[in-house]
Parts: structure tokens; sequence; C-alpha cells
């Protein structure tokens, strides 16, 4: 402001000297290297006026930034300040939840450990049950042939013996009667039958599903696979009770026709393993449990 007004003062003084021409040319230059410098001043104080406005401007875009900053951080801060209370409120009810349930405790310790008796109980009872299967097992398996292992599967599965021969090892061809190839087979299935007293069982027929040939003489008196599946059943039944005295009470024949395969009757080969007969030998439901517990004891 001071050197507006100089500048003014000199603008003044100059204009007197040339209004009134009573002063000498060294003075008139003088006055204008004065009014020189003060223009050269008044457009540096503009320059610096305006750099001074440029960061004025600046300061204030940055303080605006910051206080929205500052903003978002205060909500965040009452966002956290409400979490924290919920948190604390469920920390509160937790505590007091387990409070109560301390005094439950000692019942759910009694409660995990009878659980954890019966578990034992049953991995007893599994341990005894699968000795029985394999002394089952070892007992047929050891006593056949290995040409006989060929044409007879044996499985044991809980206690229960599954043996499927074929039908080529049991019967006459196209008949429910029985061969003289049997004979030493059944003898030895007989041994086993005998061996468990305790035991029922059950003689299935199953067939293939190709009908029969109800011409044939062996035949004119079967209807259908039903019927032979049925019939050749009953032979294994008579020939056990007749052959080797297991108790008929003991026995049960029944046929299955072509309605329980085990593989696809579009291949011969799978026909072949669906005509077979299944002897099963299971205990009796009420005598299971000690069968389990008194496992037979394997020949030395």
């Amino acid at each position: 402001m001071m050197k507006s007004t100089k500048i003014v003062a000199l603008g003044f003084i100059a204009s007197a000297v040339l209004a009134t021409s009573c002063v000498s040319k060294k003075q008139l230059e003088g006055c204008q290297a004065d009014l020189q410098n003060s223009q050269a001043e008044l457009k540096n104080c503009q320059q610096e006026n305006k750099a001074l406005t440029g960061d004025y401007m600046a300061v204030k875009a940055e303080l605006a930034a910051a206080k929205a900053q500052v903003n978002a951080l205060n909500d965040q801060l009452a966002q956290q300040k409400k979490s924290y209370e919920a948190l604390q409120g469920s920390l509160d009810k937790s505590l007091a939840n387990t409070s109560a349930n301390n005094i439950n405790i000692s019942k759910l310790v009694d409660q995990i450990n009878e659980s954890n008796q019966y578990i034992r109980h049953l991995v007893e009872v599994k341990s005894k049950s699968d000795s029985l299967n394999m002394v089952l097992t070892n007992n047929l398996t050891r006593s056949l042939s290995k040409e006989e292992l060929k044409e007879v599967d044996v499985q044991v599965l809980k206690g229960v013996v599954y043996i499927s021969l074929a039908d080529n090892m049991l019967y006459k061809s196209g008949s429910y009667e029985i061969n003289d190839r049997a004979e030493e087979t059944l003898s030895k299935i007989a041994k086993i039958i005998m061996d468990y007293k305790d035991y029922d069982v059950l003689i299935e027929g199953n067939t293939d599903n190709v009908p029969i040939n109800t011409s044939a003489a062996s035949m004119k008196n079967i209807r259908n696979n039903w019927d032979l599946s049925a019939l050749r059943a009953s032979s294994v039944v008579q020939y056990l009770q007749n052959h080797f005295g297991v108790a008929p009470k003991r026995l049960t024949a029944g046929g299955r026709g072509e309605y329980n395969p085990v593989a696809s009757n579009d291949t011969e080969l799978g026909r072949q393993r669906n005509r077979r007969t299944q002897i099963i030998i299971t205990p009796k439901l009420d005598q299971f449990m000690d069968l389990i517990d008194k496992a037979p004891e394997s020949e030395k």
C-alpha cells in the first residue's frame, strides 16, 4: 500500500514539473527514473500478490480435504464404538450362559463316559464278530479244493455264511436232479452245517432270464424259471437231509427264479453266474450274540 502511494505522489510531482516547466532537465530525468522504478516495483508486487493468492487457495483445498478425512474418521470411530458395545453385550451374555451351563458339566462328563463305554463295547462285539466270520470262512474254504473254489463263492457277513454254487456243479444238464459230481462238495458243506447246530439253513435257487425248454422230457412238468429254481433248491434240501442227516427242521427251500441276478443277462458269462444255488447259513436272532461271545476255535 505504501509503494502505491509513493507511485501516485511521484506521478503528481512529474505532472507538476511538466506543467510548470520550472525544473531542469536533470531533475526531470530523475523523476522519470523514479517513475520507472516505481512501476517495476508495482509489477513485482502484483506478481507476489498473485503467487500468495495461489498458495492461499491450495492451503484452503488441503484444509477442506483434511476436514473431510477427520469427518470420515469420526464416523469410523462411532461405528467401532457400536461394534464394541455389541461385542461387549454378547460377551456378557456368553459369560452368563457359561455360568449357568457349568451346573450341568458333571452330567455331561458322565454322559460322555457312558458313550465311550458303549463305543468300546461295540468295538469288542465287532472284533468278536470278525473273528467268527474268519473262523467260518476258514472252515469252509479250507475243506474245498482249488477246483471247487473256482465254482464256489464263499462269503461271510456279520456271522451269516453265503455259499454260491454254479448250477453245472450240482445238477444234471437241463434238470433239477443232483449229479454225482455234487456229492463231494455238498458233503463238505453238510459238515459245516452239522458243526453249527444253532444255525438255520436256507437253500435258494436262482436262474438266468432265458425261458426253459418245456418240451424236454425232464422239464415237462415245469412251467417256468420259478418252478425250476424252487425244484433245484428242494433237491439240495432233500439231498442234505437224506445223504448227510441234516435235520429237516433246520432247512428251508426257496426259489427266486430270474429275479435276483448278480450279473447282466446280456452275456453268456453273466447268465452263467446267475444260474446258481445259494446256501445261506444263518444263526437264529436270539442266539446271535451268544455265538459272537463264543466264537468257535479254529482247528489246529
